[in-house]
């Protein structure tokens, strides 16, 4: 899970404002004048709202006024200055509601703007990073981050400023009314609430944070259980993996039940604070009426004035935490935005152009962690057309070969080159584009077989996609399904056995037809029939291909042109399968095991 620096980083209050600075331009887009005149709409009619609520204790004043003793009778007047309050009631809600249809757009805009923004970023990202991070919480941080976009807006634009300028406008009005009495304490009163808010809303913070952390946890925890069902179902741990997740969503429980509290008390201190000034005011308005300083209808609107102004304070501690919360996710999404990619483009990258596809490794170094070096000065050459097979014990570093060549990692030492181009010194998007892999390890989308198929080429048609899987001879088995090429294969292809999987992921890899071509244990998930129908295609396909096949089982590579054989890093020997079976070394070891394990299973 990613360290939780967002919290205290935005408890700086440079940090939040830095972070608002960032958020604004998403409000005022550029190049987009519809949206930006939808702002302007939107804040026109909060500004028109704003002079209608301040309007209506008037019209009630004046109803109150013309119902005094004393007074000419006026029921029509009392009555259409009742109505004139009812309507402007009315009026504020429509140009609220009016104001929230026209700039949700806006809203909605900045997070599908922000949220391709992030996503492409997690897409450029190295391998590393995604192997470090947990998926749940990085899932997390991205939702919270968009959806904070909108609460940001709502509130800054919504609730802050219109505040303010409600409040300037209600102190002038008392001042004129009622003179500076009544003007100091509505501020004295106001700020007496925002110190109280605040304070308690920054004790209230440690709260939250912990809670989000314990959300965050378990969210986590859930997607790596379900993530690995099949690894639970396999050791009968479902009864764990409950207990776990209980654990975390207690944790959850008391960290909200804590929260809940809190803001509990929080409510108490407002009200406690705005019925004070209600009281005090009215009392003060009603001494004032006793005197004859009032009318009837100045203890209404002091009342009425003073409930609309406190109604949006009541809010603000949950203004001012959803404002602080929001800067918090802003923050952490916006460190993912700033991540620096591991593996990048040079400033004058080129386009890889393949004309032979000779692979050269020369003097490859490389290590995951600084203190333990995986390849310690490889040198291989592949040439056009030709077909390198690598072996080996499991961590020799046969996989990473693969790696490297995709250009996943950036090597520490030496340089690969295809066709003389330093692999560095291409652009990403084009070496991979030459390249195509079938994996040990196939993971699908969980959408149809078609489309896992077809995400070899963009924009393949259905007869090419079923020529391909022609070629990987999972054609009939797909027809044999009710939904055929449409059939779901569930997440991450949990539906299809292991050998149907890797078959799918050879289609795809043929449909993308590259003029290199990995093969990662592409058969070692498939029976031995089915393993000589597809390597009899595998051989097809290498043809005019350079090939690199990655193998455990070595009566797959017999064929290759030349063998290799790594050991810790290095290469231990090298040559035809004739050559090291005569040379009497570690292959022919590995070779006369492996027969008679083959000889074992098929005496049994």
């Amino acid at each position: 899970m990613p360290p939780d620096h967002a919290s205290a980083s935005a408890a700086n209050p440079e940090h939040g404002l830095a972070t608002l600075r960032r958020f604004l331009p998403y409000l005022w887009p550029k190049g987009e004048p519809a949206l930006r005149a939808r702002v302007a709409i939107a804040m026109l009619l909060v500004l028109g709202s704003k002079i209608i609520i301040l309007l209506m204790p008037f019209a009630y004043k004046a109803a109150v006024d013309r119902m005094a003793p004393g007074l000419e009778p006026g029921v029509t007047i009392a009555v259409a200055l009742v109505v004139a309050y009812a309507g402007a009631r009315f009026g504020g809600v429509l140009f609220d509601n009016m104001r929230n249809a026209i700039f949700e757009l806006v809203g909605q805009d900045a997070a599908r703007r922000l949220s391709l923004e992030v996503f492409g970023q997690l897409h450029r990202l190295s391998l590393r990073f995604h192997l470090e991070r947990r998926t749940g919480a990085l899932t997390k941080i991205v939702e919270r981050g968009t959806k904070s976009i909108d609460t940001m807006l709502y509130f800054l634009l919504f609730n802050i400023g219109p505040t303010l300028f409600e409040l300037t406008a209600v102190c002038a009005i008392f001042f004129y009314k009622f003179g500076a009495g009544l003007v100091t304490a509505t501020v004295v009163a106001i700020a007496a609430y925002i110190v109280f808010t605040r304070k308690v809303t920054e004790w209230r913070s440690k709260m939250r944070r912990e809670m989000v952390e314990h959300d965050t946890r378990a969210s986590a925890r859930a997607v790596d259980s379900l993530l690995n069902y099949e690894t639970v179902k396999y050791f009968n741990a479902e009864g764990r993996e409950a207990e776990n997740y209980g654990r975390a969503v207690a944790a959850y429980a008391r960290a909200a039940t804590k929260n809940e509290g809190s803001l509990a008390a929080l409510n108490i201190g407002q009200s406690l604070i705005t019925n004070l000034m209600m009281a005090g005011a009215m009392g003060y308005s009603v001494y004032g009426w006793s005197r004859g300083w009032f009318s009837p209808g100045d203890v209404v609107f002091v009342n009425t004035m003073l409930a609309q102004l406190f109604r949006p304070l009541d809010l603000l501690g949950m203004v001012y935490r959803e404002i602080r919360q929001g800067l918090i996710d802003m923050e952490a999404m916006f460190r993912l935005i700033d991540t620096p990619a591991e593996v990048t483009d040079a400033p004058d990258a080129v386009p890889l152009a393949v004309t032979g596809g000779m692979v050269k490794f020369e003097d490859v170094h490389f290590s995951y962690d600084p203190d333990r070096e995986i390849l310690k000065g490889i040198d291989l050459t592949i040439r056009p057309g030709g077909t390198l097979a690598v072996v080996g014990p499991s961590g020799a570093g046969k996989s990473t070969l693969a790696r490297i060549l995709y250009r996943f990692y950036e090597i520490s030492g030496g340089r690969v080159t295809i066709d003389g181009q330093d692999i560095a010194k291409v652009t990403q998007a084009s070496l991979r584009q030459a390249i195509g892999i079938v994996p040990q390890d196939t993971v699908l989308f969980n959408d149809t077989i078609g489309y896992n198929i077809g995400y070899g080429r963009e924009g393949a048609t259905q007869d090419q996609i079923e020529e391909a899987a022609r070629g990987a001879s999972i054609h009939n088995f797909i027809l044999s399904l009710p939904q055929g090429y449409a059939t779901r294969v569930g997440e991450r292809g949990l539906k299809l056995s292991g050998g149907e999987k890797q078959r799918v992921a050879i289609a795809r890899t043929l449909l993308k037809n590259p003029p290199l071509l990995i093969l990662d244990e592409a058969t070692s998930a498939l029976d031995s029939r089915t393993e000589a129908d597809i390597q009899t295609t595998l051989r097809g396909v290498e043809q005019g291909r350079t090939t690199i096949v990655i193998a455990h089982r070595l009566s797959t590579i017999v064929h290759a042109d030349e063998i290799v054989v790594l050991e810790a890093g290095r290469v231990a020997e090298r040559g035809s399968h004739a050559e090291l079976l005569a040379r009497d070394g570690l292959y022919a070891e590995m070779w006369m095991r492996q027969a008679s394990e083959q000889e074992e299973r098929e005496a049994a």
